[in-house]
């Protein structure tokens, strides 16, 4: 796998904890650096762990996958994708109001945001693929996209939170598509 498709897919996963993050600096009242900070350590450190437990899980399906391992890297990144995209249409208000830097409210949004990272762990231990690499870039960059966040969630509001989750999963599901092309193509 290639730097540029794992920084693609660290983007693509990190688009949820960005639109929480968001959502996060519309509702919170005190926005000081750590606040942000705390966001983004949550959600960046579980968006790092997260495809380490899937990865794990995923080198028990190696063997029962051989030979069709494209096919399932391609159909579980179309189902993120298509989960983000049918996620960014269905934001609750009330999901809005809540208080985003209590430790219980921030431990469950948190594992909710990556949950998608869980799925592409293993698939890229279905692809024979190494994972430090991988977990360092998708863990800095949510880590950096989620405080920004806060940022721009604090400034602009809720004016594009739905249209980043719906580019994401789009980016999602066209690497699962490239992963079936790069197959047959060679």
């Amino acid at each position: 796998m290639t730097l540029l498709t794992i920084v693609g897919i660290a983007f693509a996963l990190a688009m949820d904890a960005f639109a929480v993050s968001i959502a996060g600096g519309v509702v919170i009242k005190e926005r000081k650096l750590r606040h942000a900070a705390r966001i983004a350590l949550f959600f960046g450190g579980f968006q790092a762990v997260m495809p380490v437990v899937g990865w794990f899980a995923g080198v028990g399906l190696r063997e029962l996958l051989a030979g069709c391992t494209h096919w399932a890297a391609f159909g579980i990144l179309t189902a993120i994708g298509c989960k983000m995209i049918y996620e960014a249409f269905k934001l609750a208000p009330s999901e809005r109001q809540r208080n985003l830097l209590d430790a219980a409210t921030l431990l469950l949004l948190s594992v909710a945001t990556s949950i998608d990272a869980l799925a592409v762990g293993v698939t890229l231990s279905v692809l024979h693929e190494p994972i430090l690499l991988p977990v360092i870039i998708i863990g800095v960059i949510t880590f950096v996209v989620s405080l920004v966040g806060v940022f721009i969630g604090d400034r602009f509001g809720h004016l594009f939170e739905s249209k980043i989750e719906i580019a994401a999963g789009l980016v999602l599901i066209l690497i699962g598509v490239w992963t079936i092309a790069r197959h047959y193509a060679g």
